[in-house]
């Protein structure tokens, strides 16, 4: 996972949970330090997304030697009233295929 390095502020229109669950998306093995770097996080609000994401039935990890294989719940529907009936693989269709895309491609302004 490449490391992002142009600095951001102001607002978005993706959340943290969002850009976390489409990193782990991208590769269910990833490491929380490049999710972190990936996401322009701290390690520790990582952890603390995770861990929401984990409690509420959308993420669960299985744990080999020092290794997290993270699992998405596909069928789990988003969480605001106003995405009534969209469903993670949905949002995750539109955020992972475009991150490939932005990849593969770099933005020219």
């Amino acid at each position: 996972m490449a490391e992002v390095t142009e600095p951001h502020s102001g607002w978005t229109f993706i959340t943290n949970h969002a850009r976390v669950l489409a990193a782990i998306a991208d590769n269910p093995n990833v490491r929380i330090r490049d999710i972190a770097a990936h996401c322009r996080l701290t390690e520790r609000a990582v952890q603390r997304i995770i861990a929401d994401l984990e409690q509420d039935g959308y993420l669960s990890h299985t744990r080999d030697g020092r290794t997290n294989t993270y699992r998405i719940e596909p069928d789990k529907v988003l969480r605001h009233p106003a995405e009534a009936g969209l469903s993670v693989a949905s949002l995750l269709s539109l955020l992972v295929k475009d991150e490939t895309a932005r990849v593969k491609k770099p933005v020219t302004h």
